[in-house]
């Protein structure tokens, strides 16, 4: 997904101005989007099929309409006897989104149409869309229907906890459970766009020197973590100074947690052997060699992430042995020398990274978390054994679910007796809700969901 801004789409053009695309061709592939990420398919595959010129549009308002997706599901419930075909569905969901008080569904966006100016243009995508053409007319009454009803029909579907935090109802109750004094304000955070934050590349330029070059363009920012600037508004990568050159990157800022983490404590050379375990697409991976000069191994399971890898590293100057391979299978890729360190940022839900991520919600299902869970115990039975004593592995995730954080590593614990636990900043809540002590520096509540935990291994 693109880390520029996306300026919403206009229903027309100023006069003498240059006509962009309309906002019923967006919606019309907006639409497309909605109906492949309902069909379980990541918004991350389906929006670089989108036509280039037409993608910054369509991404801000597939964007939208899947942090109100529970709230138009059940609206479409309440306006259609049965439920209709996956394209029309879509194309409702897509334009009720549109004519929702982002105040209503808990989100801000930036796009605010005129609800008939969205009525007609979406009839206007169904008919000039095959799938739905039709049922343009249905459309067309569908909508209609709720400008007539609409404070009636709002009230009745925000009784509903899908509709209320557009959020699936397993994942809501969930959240109750682990963070019953947070929950509400994790899902009130998912429904908000992240800040763009930069981690400055320390082997490049000094974070000082780069927070003035943003300056210099009118950009402000502000100091996060080690390395980090968090952006008062995004940008497109290419109006970062230096950015082709590996001056910096985008990365969260709980993100860039993992480095010091892992490194702080001793003073490393090349001699010494790191692991990044699941290492795609390769920001800790970089960020590790940007603190210290080591010897690093990079494994990723899928060959074309590793090429993301590669492609990461080239950009900001750096180097690293990079191999496709399953790294809770060591016998297929260890030379068994142990390692002075490995990091460990596990295949997870995702459930921290929604307000980027927004279809995440919508793909997961509650199944999902006790599979993912089997994986990372097993990653981290598989990689134990190749920490040297004395060494230190950093478990992490992108999850606010306990399962996948807190009581994996309690369980951990409990099964290796040589774990040392470390203070660790434990479960980190988008907006910072849950940030204490040294890990809470960032003035900005910009954190995304993650959790860290860190286990040295005991000497004899």
């Amino acid at each position: 997904m693109t880390a520029s801004a996306t300026p919403p789409p206009s229903a027309s053009a100023p006069s003498g101005a240059p006509l962009g695309p309309s906002l019923a061709t967006q919606l019309r592939h907006t639409a497309q989007c909605v109906r492949a990420v309902e069909q379980g398919q990541s918004l991350s595959d389906v929006l670089p099929q989108v036509a280039t010129e037409l993608r910054p549009g369509v991404q801000a308002l597939t964007f939208h309409v899947l942090r109100h997706l529970g709230t138009a599901r059940v609206l479409v419930e309440q306006l259609v006897q049965r439920k209709p075909d996956a394209a029309v569905h879509a194309l409702l969901c897509s334009a009720l989104s549109l004519m929702l008080e982002d105040t209503e569904a808990g989100s801000s966006s930036g796009l605010h149409y005129a609800a008939h100016t969205v009525v007609n243009q979406a009839v206007d995508a169904a008919r000039h869309d095959r799938s739905t053409a039709r049922q343009a007319a249905f459309v067309n009454a569908c909508l209609r229907r709720f400008l007539r009803e609409r404070p009636v029909l709002l009230q009745a579907a925000l009784r509903q906890p899908v509709a209320r935090w557009n959020h699936p109802s397993w994942w809501i109750e969930r959240l109750q459970r682990d963070h019953p004094e947070h929950w509400q304000a994790i899902l009130q955070a998912n429904n908000q766009p992240g800040p763009m934050t930069l981690r400055v590349n320390r082997r490049r330029v000094d974070r000082a020197a780069y927070q003035e070059a943003l300056l210099a363009i009118g950009v402000a920012s502000t100091p996060v973590g080690a390395d980090g600037l968090v952006l008062d508004a995004p940008q497109p990568v290419t109006r970062l100074p230096g950015f082709a050159h590996g001056h910096c990157s985008v990365q969260d800022a709980a993100a860039q947690m993992a480095a010091s983490l892992l490194l702080d404590g001793r003073r490393w050379t090349t001699a010494d052997r790191v692991l990044d375990a699941c290492a795609a697409p390769g920001g800790k991976t970089a960020h590790l060699l940007e603190h210290a000069d080591i010897h690093l191994l990079a494994l990723d399971v899928d060959a074309r992430r590793c090429e993301r890898i590669d492609d990461t590293l080239n950009r900001l100057g750096l180097k690293a042995e990079v191999r496709c391979a399953d790294a809770g299978r060591p016998d297929t890729w260890w030379d068994g020398q142990p390692f002075d360190a490995i990091l460990l940022d596990a295949p997870c839900t995702a459930s921290g990274i929604v307000r980027r991520h927004p279809d995440v919600r919508w793909l997961r299902r509650a199944s999902d978390v006790d599979q993912l869970v089997r994986v990372q115990r097993g990653l981290l039975e598989a990689l134990w054994p190749l920490l040297k004593p004395g060494g230190r592995l950093v478990y992490a995730t992108c999850s606010v679910f306990r399962a996948e954080g807190d009581e994996q590593v309690q369980a951990f614990l409990e099964r290796h007796t040589n774990a040392v636990h470390r203070p660790s900043p434990g479960h980190l809540l988008p907006a910072s809700a849950s940030l204490q002590g040294q890990f809470n520096d960032n003035p900005l509540g910009g954190y995304d969901g993650f959790f860290y935990s860190c286990l040295d291994k005991a000497t004899p």
